[in-house]
């Protein structure tokens, strides 16, 4: 991206990938998701895997390995902390990207649920903050509260998105290439895999507080890792969205000078 003021060329102080920014940012909390499960289960397995029904468990659930216990909260706040920034100025960069495309005749309604997805994302990210520094041991209603925004904010998100991917991409005969067809694949795939084990983690969760069956708390566990998994992974999908994409910074835009950045203009 080159930077110019007043015809001249402006020094970039820091230059980098956009797609690679969000790998980075998609790495953060997969890592401290198992980090938190490993290390529960080696120094703390009796008391993460207790239930109320004394019956064998042997995974903890996902608010008690990152919350339950340090340093495993201290890694879970401190990742996704730092992957939550990158993730505001993604949701901005896609509502760019969508509305790049005019769809026709209901372009007005493309535009809006461009607007609608975005919201859905920032609300996401600080339901997620939400509820990583307030954990259901400290306050359990509210933390139960920011949970559910989460998962409806995430889950609707990744409907709306795979929607309005395919009307912008498709629309006025146009063709998708390689790279936008996988993109889509790969964030439909997920979206129904996301949906599917969460409604399983869901029965999962009611059938061990009605029957106390052996084991069932343990595929609840592993139903609401794969829930985490899948919902990091749709959005890392972003990072094929904006690979050819990256984050300058030159010395005029911080001191407030105009800047003229791809033909446009920066204050």
């Amino acid at each position: 991206m080159d930077g110019r003021s007043s015809g001249m060329n402006q020094k970039e102080l820091v230059k980098v990938n956009f797609g690679r920014t969000i790998v980075v940012e998609s790495v953060l909390p997969f890592c401290a998701a198992i980090f938190c499960v490993v290390w529960s289960l080696v120094f703390d397995f009796e008391s993460c895997t207790w239930t109320h029904c004394k019956v064998p468990n042997y995974l903890p659930s996902i608010s008690s390995a990152i919350g339950g216990y340090t340093p495993q909260r201290y890694v879970w706040r401190l990742c996704i902390g730092l992957h939550a920034a990158p993730r505001f100025m993604i949701a901005a960069a896609y509502y760019s990207y969508h509305t790049q495309f005019h769809v026709g005749k209901r372009n007005d309604l493309y535009r809006t649920l461009s607007k609608l997805c975005i919201l859905l994302h920032v609300v996401e990210n600080f339901a997620l903050v939400g509820l990583t520094y307030i954990s259901s041991i400290e306050n359990h209603g509210v933390h139960e509260n920011l949970f559910i925004i989460f998962m409806l904010c995430s889950q609707v998100y990744m409907l709306i998105t795979c929607i309005i991917y395919r009307w912008g991409h498709q629309s006025n005969g146009r063709i998708m290439s390689l790279k936008e067809t996988k993109s889509l694949r790969m964030k439909t795939g997920l979206f129904i895999f996301n949906v599917v084990i969460f409604l399983l983690a869901v029965y999962l969760f009611f059938r061990h507080n009605s029957h106390c069956e052996p084991g069932v708390y343990t595929m609840f566990a592993a139903a609401e890792y794969l829930t985490v998994f899948s919902n990091i992974a749709f959005h890392y999908t972003a990072s094929y969205d904006f690979s050819d994409c990256s984050i300058s910074i030159c010395p005029d835009a911080i001191f407030g000078k105009t800047v003229h950045m791809n033909g446009g203009k920066q204050s």
